[in-house]
C-alpha cells in the first residue's frame, strides 16, 4: 500500500492526465490545460514585429520575398512544434519540406497552411535546395550535417541542438535580446530551453537595474527530454497508479512519477551538471556579459509533462524599484506579467503550457540582497519558447532585418 498522501495526489493526477493521443500530439490542448487556456490569448510568433523597443528585432519586413523552408526531425516533439509555429507565423514560406529517416520516408504530414507534405529521406543536397532549414535533431547529427548544409552559400540553418552554441563565430540567439547577431551568418544556434525561458525575464531587468549576480533553481518538465521523456512519465504514472511495480526508467536517472530528480545531464568536475553550466555559458554569450559574470544554477527534473519553471534571485547594481520592475516586464515582448498574489495569480506550468509568452510573477525585493536584489518565479513552455518558437522567431528576425534578403535576392 502506498501512503495516503501519494494516493490522494495520484487520484488527482489520474483525473487530469491526458490520453496518449492528446498528450503527444505536440499541441497544447490537453485536458489539464484546456480550461485555463481557453480564456487566454496565445501570441502569434510574429508578435516581435509590434515592439517599439529599439533593442528588439527590426520592424522592416521584406514583403515581396518568400522562402523555401525545410524541417529535419519534424516527427519529433520539437519538430512538430516548429511546423505548428510556422502555421501561425507571418514568416513568408513559399513551400515547406519535411526531411526524415528511412523509417519516416514516404509518410504524409497534414498541414492546414501548407497542405499534404510527403516526408523526404534526408539528404544534404536536397537540404541545400531550401533557403531556411530547421534542425530538430541530435547534436551528433547537427555536427555532421549543419555546416555541409550552410557552407558555400547554402541554406540558413537554425539548429536546435547544443552542437554549435559555444563556438565563438556562430551566433547563439534569443531574437528579443541579440537578434542583430543573425546578420551575415548562415548557421544560427538555438539556446538551451532553460536559458531561453529565464532570459526573457532577466534581460529587461538587466537593462533597468544592471544585474551583478544571478542565482537560478529550475523545475524542469519531462518534455525537456523530448517525446521519449514525456512517454516515460505518462507510462510510468499509469504503472504507479495501477500496479505495485516500480515504474521503469530508461530516459531519466530514476523513475520520475511522484519523484523529483536533482540531476539533468552529466555531472561536471566542478560539481554542477552540464545543464546547469549551459545556463551560465549561454546567458553570458547571449547577453554579452563578462566571461566571469557570476551565474549559478541548480536544475531539477519534476513530474510535469510540459513547461519549465524557474526561481530566479538576482543582485543588482541599481536599487530595486517595484513599480519600474513591473513596468519593464509588462512591456517586454514575449513576457506575460502574472503577478497578483492576493488573487492567487502567478506563473504555473498549467497556464504556461501552450503559451508563446513566458509567465513572470512572485516579484519581490530579496531578503538576502535587500534593495539591490529581486526574486521572482518564471514559467515557460519548453517546447515553444524553449525550442521551436525561438527558432521560428530567429527566422522572422532574419526576414525583418534584411539578412535573408541579402543572402537570397
Amino acid at each position: 500500500m502506498k501512503f495516503i498522501g501519494s494516493a490522494l495526489v495520484a487520484f488527482s493526477l489520474a483525473a487530469l492526465l491526458p490520453t496518449e493521443s492528446e498528450a503527444f500530439a505536440g499541441l497544447a490542448h490537453n485536458r489539464q490545460t484546456k480550461a485555463f487556456l481557453s480564456s487566454r490569448t496565445t501570441t502569434s510568433p510574429s508578435f516581435l514585429q509590434r515592439s517599439n523597443n529599439p533593442s528588439s528585432p527590426s520592424s522592416s519586413t521584406n514583403l515581396s520575398m518568400s522562402y523555401s523552408v525545410g524541417i529535419v526531425g519534424a516527427t519529433g516533439a520539437v519538430g512538430k512544434e516548429i511546423q505548428q509555429c510556422l502555421e501561425k507565423s507571418s514568416f513568408p514560406v513559399s513551400n515547406l519540406r519535411i526531411f526524415g529517416s528511412e523509417r519516416s520516408k514516404g509518410k504524409v504530414v497534414e498541414s492546414d497552411k501548407f497542405g499534404s507534405i510527403t516526408v523526404e529521406l534526408f539528404d544534404v543536397e536536397k537540404g541545400r535546395e531550401c533557403n531556411v532549414i530547421f534542425l530538430a535533431v541530435s547534436g551528433d547529427f547537427a555536427s555532421e550535417h549543419a555546416k555541409a548544409l550552410s557552407d558555400n552559400d547554402g541554406a540558413v540553418v537554425i539548429d536546435n541542438s547544443s552542437a554549435f552554441r559555444y563556438e565563438k563565430d556562430i551566433p547563439l540567439v534569443v531574437p528579443e535580446i541579440n537578434g542583430q547577431c543573425t546578420k551575415g551568418s548562415r548557421l544560427i544556434a538555438n539556446p538551451n530551453c532553460t536559458t531561453a525561458i529565464g532570459l526573457m525575464a532577466l534581460w529587461p531587468l538587466h537593462k533597468a537595474f544592471k544585474l551583478k549576480k544571478i542565482i537560478m533553481s529550475t523545475y524542469q518538465a519531462a518534455s525537456g527530454a523530448g517525446q521519449p521523456g514525456m512517454d516515460e512519465l505518462t507510462e510510468g504514472t499509469k504503472t504507479y497508479l495501477t500496479t505495485d511495480e516500480q515504474p521503469k526508467n530508461d530516459i531519466f536517472a530514476y523513475p520520475l512519477p511522484f519523484n523529483v530528480i536533482p540531476q539533468i545531464d552529466k555531472f561536471q568536475d566542478n560539481g554542477y551538471t552540464k545543464e546547469e553550466m549551459k545556463v551560465t555559458w549561454e546567458s553570458r554569450k547571449i547577453c554579452g556579459l563578462d566571461e566571469d559574470f557570476p551565474i549559478s544554477c541548480t536544475a531539477v527534473r519534476i513530474p510535469t509533462i510540459r513547461a519549465h519553471s524557474e526561481v530566479i534571485v538576482v543582485e543588482t547594481e541599481k536599487e530595486f524599484d517595484m513599480e519600474l520592475a513591473r513596468k519593464v516586464l509588462d512591456e517586454a515582448p514575449g513576457v506575460s506579467l502574472v503577478d497578483e498574489p492576493s488573487e492567487l495569480k502567478y506563473p504555473m506550468p498549467l497556464t504556461a503550457t501552450g503559451s508563446y509568452d513566458v509567465e513572470v510573477g512572485r516579484l519581490r525585493e530579496s531578503l538576502v540582497f535587500g534593495k539591490n536584489g529581486i526574486e521572482f518565479f518564471v514559467c515557460g513552455d519548453q517546447l515553444l519558447r524553449g525550442a521551436a518558437l525561438n527558432a521560428v522567431l530567429v527566422a522572422e528576425e532574419m526576414n525583418n532585418n534584411g539578412a535573408l534578403a541579402e543572402m537570397f535576392s
